[in-house]
């Protein structure tokens, strides 16, 4: 502590005023009234350390005109319901390490600086329903013993929870957040509400206990989060980054307008993923989801890569990138390809890039397109468009020929397509069909010609002369 404390009692904390020593707290009712008659609207209010009871805060708060300038209320102790409803601190407010032994109501209220409540205690319910703060708003490492309530609630610059502990159950709903809020490293014991919210926010290594419902319209960034129970979560019109996130129940996860990141999380429940507008997934790379359903999702850039459970993998009007179409020549055989545009991952993509003359000449390389053929056949069962699934066949025969370099894939590419491509086949039996006819053709035209053409004139014979 940085501040002179209380003569009353070694445990006393309360900021000592002179000459007798004692805090406000502890001072006579004469001496008291004497000191709160300094107190004004607008004006420093220090009671650091101090014991508060209802009649001592409302006396404070009366002296003040419910208009308090700066406010200095760390280690503070209220022993009794702290209502601060409709009262607008001028100034920036201070209540560092404070503890609420009973309700904490800041319904209403307005704070025109910042507001910190850094590890402070909340031993019953804290309301900070309606609340507006023009500055940042701080709860670091707060404990929050029961219910918390912050709907409708404006943070101009943004909100603080790290380390926080919610053990009750949490309302954000239609709240509005400023520039940065977060979350990192919180807990919460029960049911989190944190539906339709103004702005986005941070979960990085949270921890949810019980179900929780996000609706936003920001960012949302809850990488290595751990969920027990249900995720519910809805992002418009920015992203939802769930990197390395274990959810051991159910994920609902909608994307209006939005972009994801999954790469390595753990789904261990039944997970959902769905979009409407311009919705895409960037990445399932080591993503481990036994039920795993996709549904109106871009997935042109999606790397697949080390995606652990294919075949519990479900696809609906999902959109794949397309292969460059074209001629390539070559060194290797056969020297001259020709691409039609098929569906594909893009790991494949990144492969080609890596790989000249389209085929990988390491064994890193080789591994991976091996990789790649078993997870294009594991997906192409999982595909509700039956086009998108013969792709993914072409596409694994494709890797497989690339990971073996084997002279037959090759000519089966070429004939026939690997059997999928039949219109290879009937162009190579129009071609054979004619070039037979032009050979008939000539045949036949030369034979006419022969037949056509006079006998040669018989030659007289010759004389023969005897000797």
């Amino acid at each position: 502590m940085d501040w002179v404390t209380c003569t009353q009692a070694p445990a006393c904390t309360g900021l000592a005023y002179r000459p007798s020593g004692l805090c406000l707290y502890h001072q006579s009712p004469a001496q008291r009234a004497e000191i709160l008659r300094t107190f004004a609207p607008g004006r420093l209010v220090d009671l650091r350390g101090t014991t508060l009871d209802d009649d001592l805060l409302t006396q404070v708060l009366a002296a003040t005109g419910s208009r308090p300038g700066r406010t200095r209320l760390d280690r503070a102790r209220f022993t009794a319901d702290a209502r601060f409803g409709g009262v607008s601190f001028l100034g920036d407010v201070s209540l560092d390490g404070a503890r609420f032994d009973r309700l904490a109501s800041f319904f209403g209220a307005r704070f025109e600086g910042n507001v910190s409540l850094a590890g402070a205690v909340f031993a019953r319910e804290l309301s900070f329903h309606g609340v507006g703060v023009r500055g940042h708003a701080s709860l670091d490492r707060a404990v929050l013993a029961r219910d918390a309530l912050f709907s409708q609630a404006a943070f101009g610059r943004g909100l603080s929870c790290e380390r926080a502990r919610f053990d009750g159950y949490t309302v954000f709903d239609d709240a509005r957040l400023g520039e940065t809020t977060s979350f990192r490293g919180a807990r919460f014991g029960r049911t989190l509400s944190f539906r339709k919210v103004s702005g986005g926010a941070g979960f990085d290594t949270a921890h949810f206990a019980g179900n929780a419902y996000l609706s936003m319209t920001g960012r949302l960034s809850a990488s290595r989060v751990r969920a027990d129970a249900g995720l519910d979560v809805c992002v418009t019109g920015s992203g939802a980054d769930f990197r390395r996130a274990e959810i051991a129940g159910r994920l609902l996860l909608k994307l209006a307008d939005s972009q994801a990141d999954l790469e390595g999380a753990v789904l261990h429940g039944p997970a959902s993923v769905t979009g409407r507008g311009q919705a895409a997934l960037h990445s399932l790379r080591d993503v481990r989801a036994p039920e795993l359903s996709l549904a109106g999702l871009d997935l042109s850039c999606c790397r697949f890569a080390g995606f652990a459970h294919p075949s519990g993998l479900r696809l609906k009007d999902c959109t794949f990138g397309l292969t460059p179409r074209g001629v390539r020549v070559g060194l290797h055989w056969p020297p001259l390809r020709w691409f039609t545009r098929r569906r594909w991952l893009a790991d494949e993509h990144g492969l080609h890039e890596h790989a000249p003359d389209g085929g990988p000449q390491s064994a890193a390389g080789q591994a991976d397109a091996e990789r790649l053929a078993a997870l294009y056949a594991e997906l192409h069962r999982c595909m509700d468009d039956r086009n998108t699934a013969s792709d993914f066949a072409f596409g694994a025969m494709e890797m497989r020929r690339m990971a073996t370099r084997r002279w037959w894939l090759s000519l089966s590419w070429l004939l026939w397509g690997y059997g999928l491509r039949m219109g290879r086949t009937v162009v190579w039996f129009t071609l054979l069909a004619a070039i037979a006819m032009g050979a008939v053709f000539v045949a036949t035209a030369s034979h006419a010609t022969r037949r056509s053409s006079p006998p040669p004139a018989p030659r007289p014979p010759e004389s023969v002369q005897f000797r």
